[in-house]
């Protein structure tokens, strides 16, 4: 079973989220040869006080 987590910026819709969670299920069950009911999917957003890209914080 896949599992798939997704760490980004919050701020997505629901439907955003939705439809990533659809292609991404699709492209790991067509090319993994997995059942997409067997693909898990997580998304943890997060604000941008919470991340440092090249040593900088983003927030």
């Amino acid at each position: 079973m896949p599992v798939v987590t997704i760490e980004w910026y919050e701020g997505r819709s629901p439907d955003q989220k939705r439809e990533i969670a659809e292609k991404v299920t699709a492209l790991i069950s067509e090319v993994g040869k997995t059942p997409a009911d067997q693909v898990w999917i997580r998304f943890v957003d997060s604000p941008k006080t919470e991340w440092s890209i090249g040593g900088d914080m983003q927030g």
